[in-house]
């Protein structure tokens, strides 16, 4: 059975913190019994000095001060090491050169020094020394403790802290132990939605719908979100590119019919009239600026869904109203319409000139099929903050309420027979909502009170 990373990082941190654990609690120690040893070895230094401005009695002994300490032994050296002095042994001029001794060894080199349990030669017993040289007499007085079970004891190092550390680890050791139960269900988590994405399968299992509540949880819960999001919308776009492609072969399917039909009918007829000849070669060049307008719109559509493409510069929209005006003017006039434009001569924004122009175009061709004979166009523009809102209204018959919700879809026709004779490709509102959208807008339609169609977009300026 495969151990779960959450009990490989439990075992690995601990392993890491009982070595460090166990390297300090040796040095903690190390350095408190070497701290008590300091601490015993000043105050013999101390003692010595003591015992030096208080010099000999009048029998060339060195008397104890009294500091209620215990009875110390005191030995003297010249700086050759010869004793002159052992307040133990009565016949200290016969005892062995202390030369070799290490506290007196470090006393003559360094002013002071200690050893640390050493078996005295001459009492078989063993002492803590300390020494100090004392270099105006050229002598060395050493004092000493004997290390029995009560000295042992006192520089032995407190057990207390091992204890504390114990504790300290097995309070650790819960604690890590739940963060990394915690971490590992995260982490199992993140592999099962890993494996099971790669292999496009379903999400929607029991171990994806709740992560632990943390950090961690939280992170990992929005990614799996967010990957659903991305896969709807993966989803959605591949059955809206499906949906028209579907529709593009339907409207295609139609005008190509047509005009392959009335080419058939005139290679069939070389000898037909020339007034039918004309008739059915105006049919199909109709049929062909059908087909371009629509492979136009699809264009269009196509380079809108790639972001980064689009060339944004000053564009300024009165020009393009005014020249949209002048463009669809005979068709008007043919139908005794009017084009009414109320916005301001100076109305700049950032934005592609194309896509901008394609919004007004297609709003206005949408009035001049559908709003009806003699009936009038306003456009008109206010600004708040930063974006212009406008108004693109006709006072025509307007369109049935059920129809309302649908009109910004691709290739939807609220009078299909009628669209198709106009001419229409069923694209340009879609064309108007996703320039709109392009440009950081949002765009609606409803009917008048008083008859017609109006739609209300705005544009932000890009400043």
């Amino acid at each position: 059975m495969k151990t779960s990373i959450g009990t490989r990082l439990y075992w690995s941190v601990m392993a890491l913190f009982l070595v460090f654990a166990v390297a300090f609690i040796i040095f903690q120690q190390h350095r408190e019994k070497e701290f008590k040893i300091e601490t015993l070895n000043t105050g013999l230094q101390d003692f010595n000095r003591q015992l030096h401005l208080q010099g000999r009695d009048s029998t060339g002994a060195f008397p104890l001060p009294e500091t209620g300490d215990e009875v110390h032994r005191v030995t003297v050296t010249d700086a050759r090491g010869n004793v002159l002095y052992d307040n133990l042994n009565a016949d200290y001029r016969h005892m062995p050169n202390h030369a070799d001794r290490k506290e007196i060894r470090q006393a003559l080199e360094t002013g002071q020094g200690y050893d640390i349990n050493r078996l005295s030669s001459t009492l078989n017993k063993d002492y803590f020394y300390s020494a100090t040289y004392f270099p105006e007499d050229s002598i060395v007085i050493r004092t000493a403790l004997p290390y029995d079970n009560n000295l042992a004891a006192s520089l032995k190092a407190d057990q207390h802290y091992i204890w504390f550390s114990l504790v300290m680890m097995l309070v650790l050791s819960v604690i890590l132990r739940r963060f990394t139960n915690r971490l590992g269900d995260n982490i199992t988590k993140l592999r099962i939605f890993a494996t099971r994405a790669a292999q496009n399968e379903s999400l929607e299992t029991e171990e994806l719908i709740q992560f632990p509540n943390d950090e961690l949880g939280e992170t990992a819960e929005r990614i799996v979100r967010i990957y659903k999001r991305v896969k709807e919308t993966q989803e959605q776009q591949d059955r809206l590119k499906r949906q028209l492609t579907q529709n593009v072969a339907h409207e295609l399917r139609t005008p190509v019919a047509s005009i392959q039909g009335y080419i058939e009918t005139l290679m069939a007829n070389p000898d037909a009239d020339a007034t039918v000849k004309a008739r059915f070669l105006d049919r199909c060049h109709a049929q062909t600026r059908r087909l371009a307008a629509l492979v136009e719109d699809i264009s269009t559509i196509n380079r809108m869904d790639e972001d980064g493409r689009h060339e944004m510069q000053p564009v300024c929209l009165t020009e393009i109203v005014n020249t949209v005006a002048r463009e669809t003017a005979l068709q008007m006039e043919e139908r005794g319409m009017r084009l009414n434009n109320e916005i301001r001569e100076d109305i700049i924004i950032k934005g592609d000139a194309q896509l901008l122009y394609g919004i007004f175009r297609n709003l206005t061709d949408n009035a001049i099929a559908y709003a009806g004979q003699g009936t009038t166009v306003t456009v008109t523009a206010e600004r708040h903050g930063d974006a212009w809102y406008f108004r693109f209204c006709d006072n025509g018959a307007g369109v049935p309420e059920e129809h309302l919700a649908r009109l910004f879809e691709r290739f939807y026709r609220v009078d299909k027979g009628r669209s198709r004779k106009t001419g229409g490709t069923g694209l340009g509102l879609s064309i108007v909502k996703n320039a709109v959208r392009l440009h950081g807008g949002s765009i609606s339609v409803s009917n008048l009170q008083t008859g017609g169609l109006c739609f209300d977009f705005s544009l932000k300026t890009g400043d």
